[in-house]
């Protein structure tokens, strides 16, 4: 049946009927919790059009920020698009229309219909045309937040609606006037500007008076409870911009203490720090406040703020009784390792102490937990943060830096190539296209080195922009005017390199550009945070990262996602789908961009000792104890698999990096190297409910009976196959070649006529009250991890896996060597038929092999070729003609660099009429006969999946 036919009948006819995603009708509904928008569906849409035509009452420039990439990748293929809107109720900006002109590939026209309400997408594809109508506009709140219906239909191009939607939309278009730059400046003079609130602070209108907002509530909540627990100091760990200098007031407001010393890091902000403290404490009097720094030194005021550097000196600190301050707060306190940071410490004895900070992180082994008996009183992060409503949205945009004569900007670019005029017209191109206008900016740039930040500030300015550069070496009064010129307009932006990263308040910052390498990701967030501050005159900021050929790229789903776990694949998954962000933020990469990011996640090494080692310092000092491997997972600070298995198994690790001797007999050593590397991934949960059951003291033998009644327990498939793989994986049994080698001396059971029995290494080691804790730790770990597959399946659509963990997942009795799999290999008897393909097989290569053409045609068809020598009369290729009874599974990878394990895209089915034989030429100058044929999924891969594989 016609696939469109096909859909329809499911849709309006009956449900029963199988669909087919691509065609089928749907009701597009925002579902946050869940990462479903209509923006993903608008994108997806976009990015496989021809050409495109939205109808839309309301616009905002947040709503055109979601697809400025798809719209720059669109324009880079040559499609153009055309929207038609209003100034209906005078809701769009004069701002909007502005950065509209500025799309090149989209014409825009304005509809002079009174009341024009429409909200309609048309997506025209090369086979067939899509749209979208129900009630969303193009702003971020109809695209992300707001509760809304859209129906989203498919047809064919000759289809009655299409064309009667076509001939609507071009007499609309037709009627419509052109927008102009004469337009716009004629509708702006008389628009008025909404304002934003600084949700930072709440105002109690019936008092007057600040109140704590959805932070500062529970956080001084949480600082109450610490002191009638008899704890005299303690952590709040919270994003720049939610409002920490109004908790510490808030809560000293609380304590009464008779006097207080703020400590900040930098001069800069002292002042605003007074400032909020004076207006949460309702002080009539300045006589309270007194600043303790190089020029001021009013030591008898009650409330002293001081800086780090001044009163860290011996003859400023033994000015005061170490007893004399009673409330000690320490912003910015992740840099308490110093020495004049200890030098405090160690001699003041305040009553409390209260440290503050968004990045407690530390590279230099510092433990900045232990300094707070690990009383973390509170903990907001960027994306609680965001969803909270406390920060400015951010929209993201990673675009690509600067090219020419095919040369990258790199780590190692010199500063002749960095400050070239052609790389300075690019990047304000760029800024055009994806940033606020010049009379509207107020931006910082982060630069690789300041002679960098000092040229192009140069540069900038020779082209019309006010700028100035800024580096460690300008006063603290040069910084302090030059942040007034900036933030009063008189100045468009401020080049530096690290002087911003933290200890500076500028709520009024709309724009931060990153032209340089990404270093960590604790700096990435810190000077994206310089702008996510809220202000009453910013609706967003801009977030505008030129992406370079930098090893550390890798770095920026890192950071963006707050995911520091080092997974490979969860890197990955969150360059591909950007939806995770919270509220009306958006993260947005141009392809080219995003390419670079996968090249950085394939190429770094991210487990080694280095690595490992400091990611286990950073937790354990966080937690106060020896993590396990479950404490990482539930962290999401580390790849527990990384740890588990750089060595043998985690407890190996441990005594590797001296932490603990490693105690366990050889036995018990072998056992966990096996588990760490098969069971611990979670793939399937049937081994791990029956590890648990043999891990009781109780249990040293299992029936086949009571093996089925412990997965029926735990509503897992339990038929004879399904128990044979599992009994033969725990017995080692399964695994062949190599594989058999290393884990046989590691195996957990062995099997019997009637069930299965503890080996007897098991039945020693389980005797080890070390073994048992380790062994609980990697099964709870696993079990976890276990939740992010299907317990009903036996393979989950979209995760990866190797080779030999897709036989054995599929019930294969015995291990194959990958070699011997090569591409495919099937079970005659189970009608099981497994495909691996590796689309980009690169050049290499030699002898009698083929250069295979396997590719993604569409989201569910690829082309597919067997191996070779092959023909139409090869037994594979007969199955493959008449597979109507065979499960025929695809696992497919981008390319060798992703290593060893692929995406399962789940079943497909031959197209029988393109099976066709033909002959290919091998590396040996020969040609070799092999069949050709087309493969429909029986589910439609991901768009963002797909044009990742393609």
């Amino acid at each position: 049946m016609d696939l469109l036919a096909q859909s329809l009948r499911h849709a309006f006819i009956d449900q029963r009927q199988l669909g087919h995603a691509q065609y089928d009708p749907e009701l597009i509904i925002n579902q946050p919790d869940e990462n479903i928008f209509l923006l993903n569906t608008l994108q997806e849409e976009l990015d496989t059009s021809e050409t495109f035509t939205f109808s839309v009452a309301f616009v905002t420039e947040s709503g055109l920020n979601t697809l400025k990439t798809h719209l720059f990748d669109l324009h880079q293929r040559g499609i153009k698009g055309r929207l038609i809107t209003s100034n209906y109720l005078d809701f769009n900006s004069p701002d909007i229309f502005k950065a509209l002109l500025k799309v090149p590939n989209l014409e825009v026209r304005i509809s002079d219909k009174e009341a024009f309400h429409a909200k309609g997408y048309l997506f025209e594809h090369k086979d067939h045309a899509s749209f979208i109508i129900g009630s969303s506009n193009l702003t971020t709140h109809a695209l992300k937040t707001n509760y809304e219906w859209n129906v989203k239909l498919t047809t064919y191009h000759h289809g009655a609606i299409i064309h009667q939607m076509q001939a609507h939309l071009d007499k609309e278009w037709a009627s419509a006037q052109p927008l102009t730059e004469d337009w716009i400046q004629a509708y702006a003079n008389s628009f008025q500007p909404p304002k934003y609130r600084d949700t930072s602070i709440l105002l109690d209108p019936a008092k007057n008076f600040i109140v704590p907002n959805k932070m500062q509530q529970p956080a001084l909540d949480s600082l109450i409870e610490l002191r009638q627990n008899g704890a005299d100091r303690g952590l709040v760990i919270a994003a720049t911009g939610t409002g920490k200098t109004y908790l510490a007031a808030f809560d000293v407001l609380e304590t009464k203490p008779e006097k207080v010393l703020f400590i900040v890091h930098r001069e800069q902000i002292l002042h605003s720090a007074m400032a909020s403290f004076k207006r949460v404490m309702h002080a009539e009097s300045d006589d309270l406040f007194g600043f303790y720094t190089g020029n001021k030194k009013d030591s008898q005021a009650k409330y002293v703020f001081a800086t780090q550097q001044t009163i860290a000196r011996d003859q400023h600190l033994h000015q005061f009784d170490p007893e004399e301050f009673d409330y000690i707060l320490v912003d910015e306190v992740h840099r308490a390792g110093s020495a004049s940071y200890q030098r405090i410490f160690d001699y003041f004895k305040p009553k409390f102490l209260l440290g503050l900070t968004a990045t407690p992180e530390r590279t230099d082994g510092y433990n900045l937990y232990e300094l707070f008996d690990y009383n973390i009183a509170y903990e907001i992060r960027l994306q609680d943060a965001l969803e909270a409503d406390l920060l400015a949205p951010f929209h993201y945009f990673g675009v690509t830096d600067f090219e020419k004569d095919g040369e990258l900007i790199s780590e190692t670019t010199q500063l002749k190539n960095l400050i070239l005029d052609e790389r300075v017209d690019y990047v304000m191109d760029k800024l055009t296209y994806y940033g606020l206008d010049k009379d509207k900016v107020k931006g910082l740039v982060f630069c690789s080195r300041n002679e960098e930040a000092k040229s192009l500030s140069d540069k900038f300015n020779a082209r019309g922009y006010k700028t100035v550069a800024l580096s460690g070496s300008d006063s603290q009064d040069v910084r302090t005017k030059q942040v007034n010129r900036l933030t009063s307009g008189l100045l468009d932006y401020i080049f530096t390199v690290d002087i911003f990263n933290e200890g500076i308040d500028i709520p009024e910052i709309n724009q931060v550009v990153m032209l340089r390498n990404t270093q960590s990701s604790i700096i990435f967030v810190q000077q994206m945070g310089r702008g996510l501050r809220k202000h009453d005159d910013k609706e967003f900021v801009n977030i505008i990262d030129f992406i370079g050929n930098y090893k550390n790229n890798y770095l920026i789903p890192v950071a963006l996602s707050g995911n520091s776990n080092r997974s490979k694949d969860a890197m990955r998954k969150t360059t591909l789908n950007t939806n995770f962000i919270s509220g009306l933020s958006n993260i947005n990469f141009e392809s080219i961009a995003k390419e670079r990011i996968f090249d950085s996640i394939n190429a770094v090494k991210i487990d080694s000792m280095k690595e490992l080692k400091e990611a286990y310092l950073e937790l354990k000092n966080e937690l106060g104890r020896v993590p396990m491997l479950i404490d990482f997972e539930t962290t999401n600070s580390f790849d527990p698999y990384l740890l588990a298995n750089k060595k043998d198994n985690y407890p190996a690790f441990l005594a590797s990096i001296k932490e603990r001797d490693n105690t366990l007999s050889k036995a018990a050593n072998d056992i966990l190297k096996f588990l760490s590397r098969e069971i611990l991934p979670g793939k399937r949960a049937h081994e791990l409910v029956l590890l648990n059951e043999l891990a009781k003291e109780s249990v040293d033998t299992l029936s086949l009976a009571k093996i089925q009644t412990i997965l029926t327990k735990h509503d897992l498939s339990h038929d004879p196959i399904t128990v044979q793989s599992v009994v033969r994986t725990l017995s080692t049994d399964y695994y062949a070649g190599s594989s058999k080698k290393t884990y046989q001396p590691g195996q957990v059971v062995t099997i019997v006529d009637e069930g299965i029995n503890l080996s007897p290494g098991f039945q020693s080691a389980k005797k080890d009250s070390t073994f048992l804790h380790h062994l609980n730790d990697l099964i709870t770990t696993a079990t976890l991890l276990n939740d992010g597959y299907d317990k009903s399946s036996d393979l989950t659509l979209y995760q990866k896996y190797g080779r030999r963990d897709a036989l054995r997942l599929l019930k294969w009795k015995t291990q194959l060597v990958d070699q011997n799999i090569g591409g495919y290999t099937q079970d005659k008897e189970r009608k099981i038929f497994t495909i691996f393909v590796t689309l980009d097989k690169g050049d290499d290569f030699t002898g009698a092999q083929v250069a295979y053409e396997d590719a993604l045609l569409d989201p569910q068809t690829m082309t597919w070729f067997t191996k070779a020598p092959r023909t139409l009369a090869s037994p594979e290729v007969k199955i493959l003609q008449d597979a109507d009874d065979w499960q025929i599974h695809m696992f497919i990878k981008k390319d060798d660099d992703e290593g060893t394990e692929f995406y399962y895209l789940g079943e497909v089915t031959p197209d029988v009429s393109t099976i066709t034989q033909l002959e290919k030429p091998s590396g040996d100058g020969e040609t070799r006969n092999v069949v050709e044929m087309n493969l429909h999924f029986k589910e439609t891969i991901p768009r963002n999946l797909f044009n990742y594989l393609q």
